[in-house]
């Protein structure tokens, strides 16, 4: 790459400068739809005014409207909040935009459908672009504005805002990609937890076929949307909330700044203490805004598709980490107040019989309650939704003796002692996987000696996936169940935890 501090790319709606820092160029706040207020609110994302002359992009664009985290979860999840309009916008890293044919990562960001941007640290897409691939991380509609669910159609899709915008922004990526080195045709559309859970909605859609040729699912699967009767009851509540009617127009009506309140509200209530006789399954899921399966964006629920063969040709890296739900009972400081009846009526309540508590119980000795309270709901949450994606299309695949191959993983790093006792918890991957362990905003997470080593090692995995189609172990199937532990090494393990794994089946 030349030694460009103000590298000028020419996109399809104008021309961009962005800024050149030990040999990485990055663009940053570009706009890929046009901003989703005025008549443009509550609408499908609509195109972007062309803009004439350089624009400046060497600073992270507006955030879409959204409220604060959970209390408890704001200290290892500090919000980026930027003001103004543009805020459905992207950020692209590259080794050189003079390139050419480079494979592409497409980042779309976590935080329960309700938080968080493409431009938190943990995402900076250096590290990704020193290694030859094209980083992109995106910001997307959120809460009522990206998800509510209304029966209002208006002669265009009105449901699911959110994916839309994710799929508009996959569509500027194959427009405009090249301009910046990467190759359109090696797209790998990737996140983590409702990131995730976007993903494999994607992944399911026939609107969304043919814009990645890969995918990478962290923490979140398709067992994660909304029914319309779920959907219409979250609608509900936040109207009873704003005092307005069901209606799109009315909630339209009311100030953004109430409308987010009253969204962010909701999401603390289903987070913190939710009441099952209202709440129903979102008592469990807790993600009062998700992807609905309204039949139009959204035809079915993703692992109907991937029974039906949809997404079939796309390769999908797929896991999560060995603690996932750690993160809710220690930021909260509940783990140790967890005690072996209140382990056997919480298990219970997420299906697990008794003999079920047993079997973690035997697979743990000397865990608390509280750890093994975690451990269920770790696999009901996120690990048992991931297996069934790749049991669905490993199923799929099987049918026809076509399509591509899935990958698991485990991420097992770091142990609880490290970080506060939070251990290999939920988010606790992505400083390791963007090579971003000594971001400041991630020492909460991670600890104060994250270990580089297995930062690069595990980098190095998804690099492999990114640009070969290859993370380094064998697919999965339903017979070996080949699963690669991350860590400080990187094992292919046959079905690990298998008894733990087979407690679901007809369950979750």
């Amino acid at each position: 790459m030349s030694e460009m501090t103000r590298p000028v790319v020419r996109v399809n709606d104008g021309i961009v400068r962005g800024k050149a820092e030990r040999n990485v160029c990055a663009f940053l706040g570009i706009p890929y739809a046009a901003p989703p207020f005025g008549v443009n609110r509550m609408r499908p994302p609509q195109p972007v005014t062309p803009w004439q002359g350089e624009r400046d992009a060497t600073a992270y664009g507006p955030t879409v409207p959204k409220g604060d985290y959970p209390p408890q979860y704001e200290r290892l999840f500090p919000e980026v909040v930027i003001g103004g309009d543009e805020c459905l916008n992207l950020n692209v890293w590259t080794p050189d935009p003079g390139a050419a044919g480079l494979p592409v990562l497409v980042w779309i960001h976590g935080g329960s459908f309700m938080n968080g941007s493409g431009s938190v640290p943990e995402y900076d897409g250096t590290a990704f672009a020193r290694d030859g691939v094209v980083c992109v991380t995106i910001n997307y509609r959120l809460a009522a504005e990206g998800f509510l669910f209304l029966d209002d159609p208006l002669g265009e899709n009105t449901a699911n805002l959110g994916l839309l915008d994710q799929l508009a922004a996959l569509r500027w990526v194959r427009h405009n990609i090249a301009a910046f080195g990467g190759d359109p045709a090696r797209v790998t559309v990737a996140g983590e937890s409702a990131g995730a859970m976007s993903v494999t909605t994607l992944l399911s859609m026939p609107l969304a076929d043919g814009l990645f040729a890969q995918a990478i699912a962290q923490s979140g699967a398709g067992a994660h949307t909304l029914t319309t009767q779920q959907a219409r009851t979250v609608a509900g509540y936040l109207a009873d909330a704003l005092g307005v009617p069901v209606d799109r127009e009315s909630v339209k009506a009311v100030p953004l700044d109430k409308l987010v309140r009253a969204a962010s509200d909701l999401v603390v209530e289903v987070q913190t203490a939710p009441d099952p006789a209202k709440w129903g399954q979102l008592a469990l899921s807790l993600l009062p805004f998700a992807p609905t399966v309204d039949g139009a964006v959204l035809p079915d629920a993703p692992l109907a598709g991937f029974a039906a063969g949809r997404g079939s040709s796309v390769p999908l890296l797929i896991g999560s980490n060995v603690e996932e739900a750690r993160l809710f009972f220690v930021a909260p400081g509940t783990i140790d107040l967890i005690d072996e009846p209140t382990l056997a009526a919480g298990a219970g309540a997420y299906g697990l019989s008794a003999s079920g508590v047993d079997t973690y119980l035997a697979n743990r000795p000397g865990a608390s309650p509280g750890d093994v309270l975690a451990a269920v709901i770790s696999d009901w949450f996120f690990r048992v939704p991931a297996i069934r994606v790749a049991e669905a299309r490993a199923r799929a695949r099987a049918a026809v003796s076509t399509g591509a191959g899935t990958w698991m993983y485990r991420f097992d790093w770091p142990a609880p002692q490290a970080n506060g006792g939070l251990g290999a918890c939920h988010a606790v991957e992505i400083p390791y996987v963007f090579g971003t362990i000594d971001r400041p905003t991630a020492r909460g997470l991670v600890g104060d000696a994250p270990s580089a080593a297995v930062a690069d090692r595990v980098h190095r995995v998804w690099v492999d996936f990114i640009a070969h189609g290859d993370p380094g172990w064998a697919p999965y199937d339903t017979d070996r169940r080949t699963t690669g532990l991350l860590a400080e090494t990187v094992n292919a393990v046959d079905d690990p935890a298998g008894d733990e794994r087979a407690l679901w089946d007809g369950i979750r």
